[in-house]
């Protein structure tokens, strides 16, 4: 194969000596202005993600100079994507130069946390700055949209991806005058040699300098933790709406969040009409799916009543049950670990703990700038650094950090949220991590943070039945069981494990998960005990006896053995 390619690829030479021909052109031969592709279609491992149509001989004599070529991903990028990656950029670029859906140009890409969606980005990006079908770059410009904790990684991984290929605009801060200069200068550039072809920017940043940003035109938009778009209502989604740029990708790991309406305006945002207007939407999908997804679906509209706290549980033992996580692994192991807490009078307990035991910790909540929480986040990592634990409120730093130097996460109270969940405990579990992670959510027994672990199930089901399309997806509340949210139960081991289990015999497990099961299925297709004779991790079996008892535990990727 590769004796016939050198052959193919050598220039025609006619066969009589010492032949010049006459004039400008020779019969039979193409002038050097012929397209070529940028990079080689038939090398090993090439992505290639777009063939042009094959031609016969008598259509390539008929066919002008300007027949469309192969678009291919810069070698220096594709040899280090992963499969699934090699997928997602592919996607990436049908969708967003309208080949998948004729007329539409965006897409939502909802891979999980931590599997790589940057770097297909920075893949897209590239290849749409340098390459096209007609040999031409088909856009000049990008602009990137993060949370400003983000707005740095995403500089760094630019420059760690494309080296001196490209010089990014990244801006998280300055004042008016100085931000606006930036952006006009931005916009203003044209044509394939821009010098700063791609401006990363934050989303208030984007939101308040609007109105410059606005005034020209962008080849594509790219809204990392998309998410945050849920509501076409408010002023960042607006602001970005109102952007002149045709191609739009969504980045969420968790694209539904609460409601069908949310995923309704992720949608619109990035295919405009595609799904009909909200009204039309909530008429067609998303009454018939809800009313579906009832336990005890009629045929009547049914209404979720109001959810109103009647009991608020205090003082528990979780504390009880951290201090000894936390005794075993600094005693036992030389791993790391992460708190995580919706509430900062939550670290502040975590702090007096790691006084008194003199672990050295650090903390990041929303009374850190934006430029310290990178420079914290790259200390901890650092396999030489001393700190043990690293405090993390979810609402400040549950999005994008990647915190590999831990491999041992605590989520320490539920969020009625699933999705904010799943992205706090996917900061350790990334691209780079070396090590075995282990997740442990902490939950009280028989109280609300049972009915919110519910709750969740709830909701995660609904998305794996639209986003991931499943049609077995377990229906899990009926509307009398959703006003049960807020009794509290006192003589159960687990309310949770009560409610779902259909593998138990007088409280003993006594069929497995389903073959296929891992940490990203529904709660009844987890292994579960009530004491710790079935449990792998010592660090937990150790800390059984303080106040544990009930423990739901999965495995996924036999690699790294995650156990949650």
């Amino acid at each position: 194969e590769a004796f016939i390619r050198n052959i193919l690829s050598k220039p025609f030479k006619v066969p009589i000596p010492n032949y010049s021909p006459l004039g400008s052109r020779a019969l039979g031969l193409r002038h050097a202005g012929v397209r070529k592709a940028l990079h080689d279609p038939f090398a090993e491992d090439a992505l290639v993600l777009y063939e042009p149509p094959a031609l016969g001989a008598h259509e390539l004599i008929k066919a002008d100079e300007k027949l469309p070529v192969h678009v291919v991903v810069d070698p220096v990028l594709g040899k280090v994507l992963r499969p699934h990656q090699r997928e997602g950029v592919k996607f990436l670029w049908e969708c967003v130069t309208g080949r998948r859906i004729p007329g539409s140009y965006g897409c939502i890409m909802a891979d999980e946390m931590g599997l790589g969606k940057t770097l297909q980005c920075i893949a897209l990006m590239w290849t749409l700055l340098r390459q096209s079908p007609d040999a031409t770059p088909e856009i000049d410009k990008a602009i990137v949209v993060s949370p400003s904790s983000l707005v740095r990684n995403w500089y760094n991984e630019v420059a760690k991806w494309l080296g001196g290929r490209l010089s990014p605009l990244a801006i998280d801060g300055g004042s008016k005058e100085e931000i606006d200069r930036k952006l006009v200068n931005f916009t203003s550039q044209r044509g394939s040699r821009a010098p700063t072809p791609i401006l990363i920017i934050s989303y208030e940043t984007f939101r308040l300098h609007a109105n410059v940003l606005h005034r020209g035109k962008a080849g594509l938009v790219i809204c990392d933790e998309g998410h945050r778009l849920k509501n076409a209502d408010n002023q960042t989604y607006q602001a970005l709406n109102a952007m002149d740029a045709q191609r739009r990708v969504l980045i969420s790991g968790t694209p539904i969040q609460n409601d069908l309406l949310e995923y309704f305006s992720l949608v619109h945002f990035v295919n405009a009409g595609i799904l009909g207007t909200a009204q039309e939407f909530k008429k067609r999908f998303e009454l018939p799916i809800l009313k579906g997804r009832d336990a005890d679906a009629s045929n009547r509209d049914r209404q979720e009543g109001e959810e109103k706290l009647k009991e608020l549980i205090g003082i528990v033992n979780k504390m009880l049950v951290l201090d000894y996580i936390l005794a075993v692994t600094k005693s036992t192991t030389s791993d790391k670990v992460v708190l995580v807490s919706n509430y900062t009078q939550t670290l502040d307990l975590f702090e007096k703990l790691c006084r008194f035991r003199r672990y050295l910790y650090v903390r990041l909540d929303g009374t850190m700038s934006i430029k310290k929480r990178a420079k914290v986040v790259e200390t901890f990592n650092s396999p030489h650094n001393p700190e043990f634990i690293f405090m993390l409120s979810s609402k400040a730093g549950g999005c994008g950090l990647n915190l590999i130097g831990a491999n041992r996460l605590v989520m320490f109270d539920p969020d009625w949220n699933p999705a904010n969940d799943e992205q706090a405990m996917a900061r350790v579990w990334r691209d780079g991590q070396k090590k075995t992670c282990y997740v442990y959510r902490l939950i009280s027994t028989g109280t609300i943070e049972e009915k919110i672990l519910q709750r969740q199930a709830h909701k995660k089901a609904l998305s794996s039945c639209v986003v991931d399309e499943e049609q077995d997806v377990e229906r899990h509340f009926s509307l009398g069981q959703l006003r049960e949210l807020f009794t509290l139960s006192e003589e159960t081991h687990s309310d949770t494990h009560d409610f779902h289990c259909r593998r138990c015999v007088n409280g003993r497990e006594v069929r497995p998960p389903p073959e296929g099961t891992d940490c990203t299925s529904d709660l009844s297709q987890w292994n579960h005990c009530s004491d710790k004779k079935g449990l792998r991790d010592q660090v937990l079996k150790a800390s059984w006896d303080s106040a544990v008892s009930f423990v739901f535990h999965q495995r996924s990727h036999e690699n790294q053995k995650g156990v949650a």
